[in-house]
């Protein structure tokens, strides 16, 4: 139901927007949240929104070079990447969870999960 795209290779500095695709929205996808997983390393929350009032988290790695954003309409979400490092390498997923009023950070409150894209980051 979900399908992460845009990811690639680029140069340490450059800017990067991924785009989540949500096929078919259910009564349970309130939120939508970008995680990552670097080689050898655990899925980590990276930034989400909830889908009704559009309230934003961060994980603090990201917090001032990572924005998301949603259009309910076309049933999409951005994440835009700015200010690109290396350490940001890793592939990058989208998932659906059904919380309303905040975003989780954990993986296990989101049921939905989209293949991923993946990201290199070249210093």
């Amino acid at each position: 139901q979900l399908q992460a795209s845009g990811g690639g290779l680029v140069q340490a500095g450059v800017s990067l927007r991924l785009s989540c695709t949500i096929s078919q929205l259910t009564t349970d996808t309130n939120c939508v949240g970008w995680f990552r997983q670097a080689p050898g390393e655990e899925r980590k929350f990276v930034a989400g929104i909830t889908w009704r009032s559009g309230r934003r988290t961060y994980a603090d790695s990201v917090k001032g070079r990572f924005t998301v954003s949603r259009d309910g309409a076309l049933k999409m979400v951005w994440l835009q990447m700015n200010s690109l490092k290396p350490e940001d390498t890793a592939v990058y997923y989208c998932a659906a969870g059904s919380n309303s009023y905040s975003v989780p950070s954990s993986r296990d409150a989101y049921h939905y999960w989209g293949l991923g894209t993946l990201v290199t980051v070249s210093s």
